[in-house]
């Protein structure tokens, strides 16, 4: 499947502007009219009339359908884009040491999502060859996880997605399966350099863990220096940010901003109201969420009714979705690709729960 990932690429638009950090990181020299020739040529190359203006859907953020074009056509809004994208540090580093490797640099942004999908379904393996104890199971699962059309979109994209959720994987079987809190921290870390809006979920996911300290025998001052790593993560990257929270949202979700640094528009609050009561039961059915929350309810109440005071499943899948919420209201969107991280969390701990007795922050052993 990754040999058929890497041979039938997808060019998503988004892809020029990783392209034109990469260039801008390893030739910081080179002027900006130099780097958007490069770029577009490249890409014209790769998928002839990309950039075109598409006319053929309704506009969600005013001026979509010719925004691309605009910036193949003008290296001024091509340089202020880039600023959208350099708030994933981690993913534009590893797609640099792909490019100081000798690939070409749209093979560059996309080839570590086609290898994190190969390692996402091998760290899934491990996981569920540990709870099941059963490799044949463990196998047909995983295989049936490796054609699940989020993953396989993550995995076509030229996006952080499928790296970001590699680390969240990495850090959660690390604490769960190694019980290493320093490395599952380091993965941590790692993962909100690559997507900032995960710190929201981390920051509940320590909450949880502090109220179980006792029972998984992690000290106060570890998880202490732990979370302060994570929130230097996060503060590192809003520091060097340069564009407000305001002007993404507008960029996104209402009016397009072809100068986001040097002149964007002044931010309208009826507009962002309008926009999240509007969209919000829409995006949440259609996602898995929903579907998601039924096995959850089904699986977890039957393992673990609340007469027999056992909340902890409880509290663990709440702050997903807790997290999931408060993560709309600041970026109000439930793209399936951008969730896959959510989706295999939710359902490797189904998975658990139903093939375990124990506390889902017992060790495994």
């Amino acid at each position: 499947m990754s040999y058929y990932l890497y041979t039938h690429q997808y060019y998503n638009v988004d892809i020029e502007a990783y392209m034109g950090l990469l260039y801008k990181a390893e030739y910081p020299e080179m002027k900006i009219e130099e780097i958007h020739k490069k770029v577009f040529a490249e890409l014209d190359e790769k998928r002839p009339g990309m950039f075109e203006s598409d006319l053929s859907h309704e506009e969600t953020a005013k001026g979509e359908n010719t925004y691309y074009k605009t910036i193949s056509e003008d290296p001024k809004i091509f340089e202020e884009e880039l600023q959208l994208f350099s708030v994933k540090p981690f993913y534009n580093f590893v797609n640099l040491l792909f490019f100081k490797a000798g690939f070409a640099a749209s093979t560059s942004t996309f080839l570590i999502s086609i290898l994190s999908y190969a390692l996402i379904l091998w760290f899934v393996f491990l996981f569920l060859s540990k709870i099941l104890n059963n490799h044949q199971l463990a196998f047909l699962l995983t295989l049936l996880l490796s054609l699940f059309k989020p993953l396989l979109e993550s995995s076509r994209h030229a996006s952080p997605d499928s790296l970001s959720c590699l680390l969240l994987l990495l850090s959660f079987y690390v604490f769960i399966i190694k019980r290493d809190l320093l490395i599952a921290t380091i993965f941590a870390m790692l993962c909100i350099l690559t997507r900032p809006e995960y710190f929201i979920f981390y920051s509940f996911i320590y909450i949880l863990i502090f109220i179980q300290r006792k029972k998984i025998e992690i000290k106060n001052h570890e998880l202490a220096i732990s979370f302060v790593y994570l929130f230097l993560s996060f503060a590192v990257v809003q520091y060097f940010n340069q564009i407000s929270w305001s002007t993404l949202f507008m960029n996104q979700f209402t009016k397009v901003q072809l100068y986001p640094i040097s002149n964007p528009d002044p931010f309208n609050l009826q507009d962002y109201l309008h926009f999240i009561t509007s969209k919000i039961l829409f995006e949440f059915n259609s996602s898995y969420f929903l579907l998601l929350l039924i096995f959850i309810t089904v699986i977890v109440y039957n393992k673990f009714s609340f007469h027999k005071k056992n909340y902890v499943p409880y509290l663990f899948f709440g702050v997903i979705y807790l997290s999931i919420f408060l993560r709309f209201f600041i970026f109000p969107t439930m793209v399936n690709r951008m969730m896959i991280g959510y989706y295999l969390i939710i359902i490797l701990g189904l998975i658990y729960i139903q093939s375990s007795k124990e506390d889902l922050f017992k060790k495994l052993s």
